[in-house]
């Protein structure tokens, strides 16, 4: 299989070499790896990352109006916490550091490491986890719901929320309330390649999907055959809007007397006349010109299901390398979720209103 790259040790290294080079507005630390940008340290810092192999996600959203930094490890293996940790330490603010985690075992091992460390070191720290795929309640990495491409979505609606001057309390609580009205679903037509196993991470018969794919190539629902995009899209719509009475154990960092706090949360109903803001967003190998052929099937579900789709998003954000496919993101918006989405944001791969 080729592809571009040098040595496998060293794609992340380069890759994000490349990054840096092509935006020079960022910076990037090498021990242990992060990228940030300089801020006037008045506003709450947002702190995201995960495996690699998910790009733009998430280095390609540092930004004024989106993230100040990003952690990334190695390809589908989570950062460690020293890189939180250091990271943190760099772009903490007086009003404090929001680690974001999308719900993988690892990140949120690793990611909840760093807040204990940056807690003790005198730094307001908080954190939310986002799981918002509705397609399997646990995977192969993960206990409960994957965090897949609503995080670019929250990412997008927290900075906006921290460049308009939001405190740590109110980010962090605008967070966990985003995630419980966000759901994602996706599917794949042909298996990414992870550059150091040489070869497709599954296989699918010719006409075959895996429907409820995770950004691993982690196993969905289940195998079935594929026809169209209109029938696709109609059956994953159905999978979305029939969501409900999810509840799980979130865990929040109480800064008071340093210590975790369990609580259970419920997602949030859909009904229609909701107001959504709507993410098509593909695998990585899926040309844009079908990506907007799904897109219009989307729109036309929602909008017989008696939706209005208030905002809209298509393209590559939230990637599994190569993978062919896309997923369907839907965030139910109310006025204040809107003004936070048309404020400006200027980052690498996500940029208006500047």
């Amino acid at each position: 299989m080729k592809k571009l790259i040098n040595k496998v040790e060293d794609v992340v290294k380069e890759q994000m070499e490349g990054l840096v080079l092509a935006h020079p507005q960022l910076n990037l630390c090498t021990e242990p790896y992060y990228v940030w940008r300089e801020t006037a340290g008045d506003k709450v810092a947002l702190v995201s990352g995960g495996g690699s192999g998910h790009e733009p996600m998430h280095a390609g959203f540092i930004g004024e109006g989106m993230l100040t930094a990003a952690c990334p490890g190695q390809v589908f293996s989570s950062p460690t916490p020293d890189q939180m940790y250091e990271c943190g330490k760099t772009v903490k603010s007086d009003k404090g550091v929001l680690l974001i985690i999308k719900n993988y075992t690892g990140d949120v091992l690793n990611f909840e490491s760093a807040v204990e460390l940056l807690h003790f070191d005198d730094i307001p720290v908080g954190s939310i986890t986002i799981d918002d795929d509705v397609a399997v309640k646990d995977s192969l990495y993960t206990a409960g719901r994957r965090g897949v491409g609503a995080t670019v979505l929250i990412e997008k609606l927290l900075g906006a929320a921290a460049e308009r001057g939001d405190d740590l309390a109110a980010i962090e609580a605008l967070g966990r309330a985003l995630n419980n009205r966000s759901r994602s679903f996706g599917i794949a037509l042909d298996a990414c390649v992870v550059p150091a196993a040489g070869k497709p991470s599954f296989d699918l018969a010719d006409g075959e999907m895996e429907f409820g794919v995770g950004i691993h190539g982690e196993p969905g629902i289940e195998r079935r055959p594929y026809t169209d995009v209109q029938s696709v899209v109609a059956d994953m719509l159905k999978e979305l809007l029939a969501n409900t009475g999810y509840t799980r154990t979130v865990r929040s960092w109480n800064r008071e007397d340093g210590s975790w706090i369990e609580e259970q949360s419920t997602v949030e109903d859909f009904a229609a006349g909701d107001e959504l803001i709507v993410l098509v967003n593909g695998m990585g190998a899926t040309p844009e010109s079908e990506l907007f052929g799904a897109y219009r099937e989307t729109h036309k579900g929602l909008e017989a299901a008696g939706f209005k789709v208030a905002r809209s998003l298509v393209g590559n954000y939230c990637t599994s390398l190569n993978m062919e496919g896309f997923s369907i993101t839907l965030l139910k918006a109310d006025a204040d979720t809107l003004a936070l989405w048309d404020a400006p944001v200027a980052a690498p791969s996500l940029r208006w209103g500047k």
